[in-house]
């Protein structure tokens, strides 16, 4: 018997994998799927790390500044985002050019928890917010 898919059954009215509080469908889905952009800075982090719980690998990379983006990227089906906590922003409004977010993200591999804290820069690229690189930092 094959496991299960972590994501198996995750539905647009489940909570937004950002911990925004609101119901996907309402906050980074619409983002996912192009219906609409990001407006701030923090909102597109917020997207990304719920691109990464939902292994969306195209909206990674297609939100990625293409200076510094990856030729490919694997999201590991094995890591399981089960948090994220924004600590600091800088800039990164409607009508800035840059901005950074300072988050830490939990994890779990095989049952094992973790935490990743990173200072992540972002910038507009064609009118829309993009990430740019980011330093992870020791927690």
């Amino acid at each position: 018997m094959t496991a299960k898919h972590p994501l198996a059954g995750f539905r647009l009215t489940d909570p937004c994998p950002c911990d925004s509080g609101q119901p996907y469908a309402q906050c980074c889905a619409p983002v996912h799927r192009d219906i609409r952009q990001a407006e701030r800075a923090e909102q597109l982090m917020r997207a990304r790390y719920s691109a990464c719980a939902l292994l969306n690998e195209d909206f990674m990379m297609t939100s990625w500044h293409p200076k510094t983006c990856p030729f490919t990227l694997a999201l590991d089906s094995h890591t399981r985002w089960i948090g994220l906590e924004v600590k600091h922003t800088e800039d990164g409004g409607k009508d800035d050019e840059h901005g950074i977010v300072e988050f830490v993200a939990r994890y779990k591999i095989n049952g094992r928890a973790g935490r990743m804290r990173e200072r992540s820069r972002f910038g507009r690229h064609n009118g829309h917010w993009v990430y740019i690189d980011g330093e992870v930092q020791a927690d």
